[in-house]
């Protein structure tokens, strides 16, 4: 049997793995039971009542966090000229075309967020295979295919995140840092859950929010008394 230090001693005498917590609960007991030296994730692990397979269930989509994800985002924007100098100017950290196109080509991702023009999509289709498994393909229904650039990158910038349910049904996404205070991090987890409440799509029966787990990187999860958020 492995050996528990202390420090994971003291956390487990914290949890109750047996209670539900409400969203404020939780967003107070996840500071008390990190243990990492540095600033870690805070996540939400959402297992929803849909069928990934159906292309209306298959969720897909984006939320601002009211407090950021406290985490700077690296922003590659394509476009064409006449479009740079709006993308640079809203932060972005990236801007142009066939050199970065190359770039990735040859083995390079060192970016976090994809925006890109609607008239240079054509000519970057061929990156599906790089971009598509690391969720880094532009996509219009996460608003990274835009005209509007600038706006795009803004948003990015101040905390706008992207979602996906993978093929069991379960949303997992990053929704601030241990250094957040507990009403900053309950309020962005409000904000995500809202947000895919309003998601939930009319041929999903039954039961849509079956589970809510909060944690950090290396926290154990808080079980999310689901009769506590609005459905």
């Amino acid at each position: 049997m492995a050996k528990v230090n202390k420090k994971r001693s003291q956390v487990n005498q914290l949890l109750d793995k047996n209670k539900a917590y409400s969203l404020e609960e939780a967003s107070q007991l996840v500071k008390q039971i990190n243990t990492t030296k540095f600033d870690a994730s805070v996540d939400l692990h959402v297992r929803l009542g849909v069928d990934p397979r159906k292309a209306d269930q298959a969720l897909r989509g984006t939320v601002s966090l009211p407090n950021g994800s406290g985490k700077t985002k690296t922003v590659l924007v394509f476009c064409k000229p006449e479009k740079e100098a709006e993308a640079k100017a809203a932060g972005a950290d990236y801007v142009g075309l066939e050199e970065f196109i190359t770039k990735i080509e040859q083995g390079w991702t060192d970016i976090d967020v994809i925006i890109s023009t609607p008239d240079v999509m054509a000519m970057i289709a061929k990156l599906g295979r790089v971009l598509g498994p690391r969720n880094l393909m532009p996509n219009p229904k996460s608003g990274t295919v835009t005209t509007d650039v600038g706006k795009a990158v803004e948003e990015v910038k101040k905390g706008k995140i992207s979602f996906r349910v993978d093929k069991f049904g379960i949303v997992h996404s990053s929704i601030g840092r241990i250094s957040f205070t507990p009403d900053q991090i309950k309020q962005n987890a409000e904000e995500f859950l809202q947000t895919l409440v309003k998601m939930k799509p009319s041929s999903a029966k039954g039961v849509y929010m079956k589970s809510i787990s909060m944690a950090t990187t290396m926290s154990p999860g808080l079980n999310i008394d689901t009769k506590t958020i609005s459905q």
